[in-house]
């Protein structure tokens, strides 16, 4: 049985319901599994590795619970850099109709990649086009490869420009072969196991793009095979007022009706979400999935995370696409999440560990997954992460290393383990080859910007 020792941490952030920190401790791993947490003297003297995190925090992974990991082959595309969500998704939706399926399993490495350097352990990714013969299991084939944990999500669009959507005609699918992929691609993937790399969940893309009978008919599948939904929810003002306007609802009286409010479901942004919705989302346990960066890229709002947490809302943290956010690193996008929340509700209205929580327990629970990941306590899975703080990013915090992980700079992780494995070592990734990666995906992105299909 294969064991990890991972000791002596500047602290160890254990993220537990005692919300623990422990000076010099660490977390002894037997077959995946944490066994011990606590101080040197509590955890065995030996295994069959052992990291030294002498000038490191020691902390849970982070949970990423909205993304969109093709949009790393069309950041900064000109005429999506300045605009919002409807513009910016109108400028991209032809750039991203000629995606293939090499396409899909390339970014979604380097996205994928790029979290795990960043302290992610846990990831879901939003699908919802399929151009050119693609497929979600072309996403989940390159999460396999990177070891980190892939919540795959079944995207979908129905709802075309003829019809009064906003995606034209050519991305969008029939709803019959929607639902006969997602029951495909359940009972192919989804592994509902404590251990578990690699779940489904079904996600029809946002209100503006979906019919009211795909969302229920959706709902009543996952709920058939316990599998979990999300979508885009009241990002921004254009889309309350596709709502109020289409359904004669607020997105939150929408989501209510179709019956997509539960403990089996997370939205994403929620930016524009009123205090009713609020409440009803606090009432019924529906998760939310902040995405700080690309709200403010966007110019899409504040969420009010804050009032969401003291209503009892669970709220998790994404990164969201890397052409709405240009970056992946999710421990940069949980310091912008607790700076905003700062800028909105006042300067003691959010805590490190407030959003530390977020970003590990929070978004562990969105995933219906609070029982094996987001803590560093015995029978959890070990999915974790050590950054430095003795280096000169960090010179002058040693009073409190866990508040500057957020708010000094957010540099890489020097470890990110996943069950066990060690996935990011001294800084590097594991397991992945990155100058072919690397020079393939330039290529394909400089192909999309040249109005050309990606391969």
């Amino acid at each position: 049985m294969a064991t990890l020792l991972m000791r002596d941490a500047e602290v160890l952030l254990c993220m537990d319901d005692a919300q623990r920190e422990i000076p010099g401790g660490g977390i002894f791993v037997r077959d995946g599994v944490i066994e011990a947490v606590g101080a040197r003297s509590e955890l065995p003297d030996t295994a069959d590795r052992v990291i030294d995190l002498r000038g490191h925090v020691l902390m849970p992974g982070m949970v990423n619970t909205h993304h969109h990991l093709y949009q790393n082959l069309t950041r900064l595309m000109p005429e999506a850099q300045n605009a919002p969500l409807f513009g910016w998704l109108q400028a991209l939706y032809p750039v991203w109709e000629r995606l293939t399926p090499e396409a899909f399993r390339v970014s979604a490495i380097l996205g994928l990649g790029e979290l795990l350097l960043s302290g992610c352990t846990t990831s879901s990714d939003h699908q919802y086009i399929f151009p050119h013969g693609s497929r979600l299991d072309d996403s989940i084939a390159a999460a396999r490869e990177t070891g980190i944990r892939f919540h795959a999500l079944r995207g979908s669009m129905s709802v075309g420009q003829s019809a009064g959507g906003l995606p034209p005609d050519s991305l969008v699918e029939s709803e019959d072969s929607i639902l006969a992929d997602s029951e495909r691609l359940i009972a192919a993937h989804h592994d509902p196991s404590p251990a578990s790399r690699v779940q489904v969940a079904l996600a029809p893309c946002s209100p503006f793009s979906v019919s009211p009978e795909l969302m229920r008919d959706s709902a009543d599948l996952a709920r058939k095979h316990g599998v979990r939904l999300h979508t885009h929810l009241a990002e921004n003002v254009e889309d309350v007022a596709y709502s109020r306007e289409r359904f004669n609802m607020t997105p939150g009286e929408y989501a209510e009706d179709l019956g997509w409010l539960g403990d089996d479901v997370w939205h994403a942004h929620c930016v524009q979400l009123d205090a009713h919705d609020i409440k009803r989302f606090a009432s019924t346990g529906t998760s939310v999935a902040h995405c700080p960066c690309s709200n403010m890229r966007l110019a899409s709002g504040i969420a009010p995370v804050m009032p969401m947490l003291h209503a009892g809302v669970n709220v998790g943290l994404g990164v969201d696409g890397s052409s709405s956010n240009d970056s992946g690193h999710i421990l940069s996008e949980a310091r912008q999440a607790l700076l905003l929340q700062r800028l909105r509700e006042g300067a003691d209205a959010c805590g490190v560990r407030d959003m530390l929580k977020v970003a590990t327990r929070g978004g562990a629970r969105a995933l219906g997954r609070e029982a094996e990941i987001g803590q560093l306590s015995p029978g959890y899975q070990a999915d974790c992460a050590a950054f430095a703080v003795n280096d000169l990013w960090h010179a002058g915090a040693s009073h409190d290393p866990v508040a500057s992980i957020l708010l000094c700079y957010s540099g890489i992780a020097a470890y990110t383990v996943v069950g066990g494995d060690v996935v990011v070592d001294q800084g590097t990734l594991r397991g992945l080859d990155l100058p072919p990666l690397l020079a393939a995906h330039r290529q394909m992105a400089e192909r999309l910007a040249n109005g050309e299909r990606a391969s």
